[in-house]
C-alpha cells in the first residue's frame, strides 16, 4: 500500500466521514495545529537527559492525549462516533500541574521562556498548544461540532507545560529571568499562573 494517494494535490482533504474540504479549513487548522504539537513534543522527548529519563512514559502519555485532540477535532458531526477525549484527561493534567508546582521556586513576576534545551522546547510546546487552543475557540464560534473536553484538555495542557518547563529548570540548577516590565502576577496568594500572557486563564 503506497503512504501517497494523491487525493489531496488539489488542495482538498477527507474529514471523518468522508467530506471534502479545503485543507484551510479552519478544523484542519485546527487538528493540523494539534498534529504540529504531537510532533513537537516528540522532539521534545528526544532531548530528555539521563536524569530526566523517567518523565517519558508520561510524556508519551500527553502524546496519546494530544492525538486524540486530534482524532476529535476530525469529526464534523458529533453523532458520527463517541469522542476519545473524555473528563478523566483535564483531571489527571490538573494533578501532574499540582505536583510539579509544589516543587517549583515561588514567583510573583512572569518570567522569559527559556533554560535547559527541554524546558526550552516545552515552552515551545506551551505556545502551539495556546495557538491549538485558539483554532477550536474560532470553531466553536463557527458553531462548529467540537468535543469540548478538547478546549478544556489544551487549556490545561498549556498549563502542564508551563509548569513542567518550571520543575526541570528548577531541578537543572537553571536561575529563571524575570521579565523586566511584569507586574505582580500574584496578589492573593500563591497560586497557579499560565505565563503566556498578560492574564491568567
Amino acid at each position: 500500500m503506497a503512504v501517497y494517494t494523491r487525493g489531496g494535490d488539489r488542495g482538498m482533504t477527507k474529514l471523518v466521514g468522508g467530506e471534502k474540504v479545503k485543507k484551510y479549513h479552519p478544523r484542519v487548522e485546527a487538528y493540523g495545529t494539534t498534529d504540529e504539537l504531537c510532533s513537537l513534543l516528540g522532539h521534545a522527548i528526544s532531548l530528555l537527559d539521563e536524569a530526566h529519563q523517567d518523565l517519558k512514559p508520561e510524556l508519551i502519555e500527553v502524546q496519546q492525549l494530544i492525538f486524540d485532540c486530534s482524532s476529535d477535532l476530525a469529526v464534523p458531526k458529533k453523532e458520527m462516533r463517541p469522542y476519545k477525549v473524555t473528563g478523566d484527561k483535564a483531571t489527571w493534567l490538573e494533578q501532574r500541574i499540582d505536583a510539579y508546582w509544589a516543587e517549583c521556586p515561588k514567583i510573583n513576576k512572569f518570567i522569559l521562556p527559556g533554560g535547559t534545551p527541554f524546558a526550552s522546547c516545552i515552552q515551545m510546546a506551551r505556545t502551539v498548544t495556546r495557538r491549538a487552543e485558539r483554532c477550536v475557540v474560532f470553531l466553536v464560534d463557527e458553531q462548529e461540532d467540537v468535543n469540548e473536553e478538547v478546549l478544556i484538555a489544551l487549556n490545561r495542557l498549556s498549563d502542564y507545560f508551563f509548569v513542567l518547563a518550571r520543575w526541570i529548570n528548577s531541578q537543572s540548577g537553571e536561575v529563571e529571568i524575570d521579565y523586566q516590565n511584569s507586574p505582580k502576577v500574584f496578589s492573593r496568594g500563591e497560586k497557579r499562573v499560565s505565563n503566556n500572557s498578560k492574564s491568567k486563564e
